[in-house]
């Protein structure tokens, strides 16, 4: 009896025993897992793209990554426009004129026969001069500088111009866009009216004061541009280039800080802080400036040109200053332009 009670106390100490191992056995494994979900652990997560095939997309993981240009690029675009459209027609006459192009004709920017006068006092100056432009009898008339550029316009410029135009019919119709149009032509007429009423004045008139209604925003854009205006010279006058024989009607000669320029006043919806934003106006000046000085009806020259672009809303005008270097360099273009208009008739 006393070795059976024996033996039963073994086997209860070997159970207390074993419970106590597997307890402490099992707190340890939670300590484990629960310190590996925390963030500092060196373990890294298991992402969901961990079951990805990355054999099978490394190809295309290289392609992206080692790429230097768009998929899409030039050569491709135009493979695509050739199985959708058919292949391009190139005009070959374009590629020769790329080559050289040389003037045929050059003709100075500045007249020597004139004298580049000096700084005169605004009392001393005559009335501004107003020259009718007028039409030829019995002869072809000579082409405006207008005419010139609208029919020597690059094919880029051309196509924007196209674009915009049937965009606008789109919006307003045909009826719509001609109104359109028609009014900023009369706006035009009326602020160019509003300036020359300034211009030509010695005093300040009501006229002058008042402009027509719709162009009082166009007035107040131009008052800070006004302020550096003097000694005019010229208004909406006339000018020929006896030498190239082509025509122009000048806005404005006049100084401007005390340079004589060839002044051209535009009018836009749209901002134009840039002189490049106004496409061919430097061109027209500048053919303005060599006719005036190749014109024996007036009795300076001019090295400078000015583009002002007013604005509807009232908001200061943009005034483009065009040195003499600068004139000269379009003046080069212009003769380009007027080459390739004459090759053309």
């Amino acid at each position: 009896m006393r070795i059976y009670r024996l033996l039963s106390a073994v086997r209860s100490a070997k159970s207390r025993s074993l419970s106590v191992a597997l307890v402490s056995q099992g707190s340890f494994s939670v300590v484990r897992r629960l310190s590996t979900s925390c963030p500092w652990n060196g373990r890294r997560k298991s992402s969901q793209y961990d079951s990805v095939d990355t054999e099978k997309y490394s190809s295309l993981v290289h392609s992206v990554v080692s790429s230097k240009v768009s998929y899409q690029t030039p050569a491709s675009l135009e493979e695509e426009d050739g199985q959708l459209y058919g292949p391009v027609v190139k005009s070959k006459p374009a590629a020769k004129e790329a080559e050289a192009r040389t003037l045929k004709n050059i003709v100075p920017l500045l007249n020597h026969a004139k004298v580049l006068e000096q700084h005169t006092a605004e009392a001393e100056l005559p009335p501004p001069m107003r020259i009718a432009l007028q039409k030829a009898q019995g002869r072809p008339a000579a082409p405006s500088v207008t005419r010139i550029l609208q029919h020597s316009m690059p094919l880029e410029q051309a196509f924007y111009l196209e674009r915009w135009r049937k965009r606008m019919i789109g919006e307003l119709g045909e009826e719509g866009f001609k109104e359109y149009t028609a009014n900023l032509f009369r706006q035009g007429k009326q602020f160019h009216a509003a300036l020359e009423a300034i211009l030509m004045s010695t005093e300040v008139t009501e006229e002058a004061e008042a402009p027509a209604g719709g162009v009082c925003g166009y007035m107040q854009s131009v008052q800070h541009v006004l302020a550096d205006i003097s000694g005019v010279r010229a208004i909406e006058s006339a000018v020929t280039h006896q030498t190239l024989q082509y025509v122009g009607l000048v806005d404005c000669v006049a100084q401007y800080r005390g340079k004589l320029c060839v002044i051209d006043w535009k009018t836009s919806e749209k901002p134009k802080p840039l002189l490049h934003n106004t496409f061919d106006n430097p061109l027209q000046v500048a053919a303005y400036i060599g006719a005036i000085n190749n014109d024996d009806n007036y009795g300076f020259q001019v090295e400078d040109g000015l583009i002002v672009v007013a604005y509807k809303d009232g908001s200061p005008a943009h005034p483009h200053f065009m040195d003499s270097a600068l004139c000269l360099e379009y003046w080069t273009k212009w003769l380009f332009r007027l080459e390739e208009y004459l090759e053309k008739q």
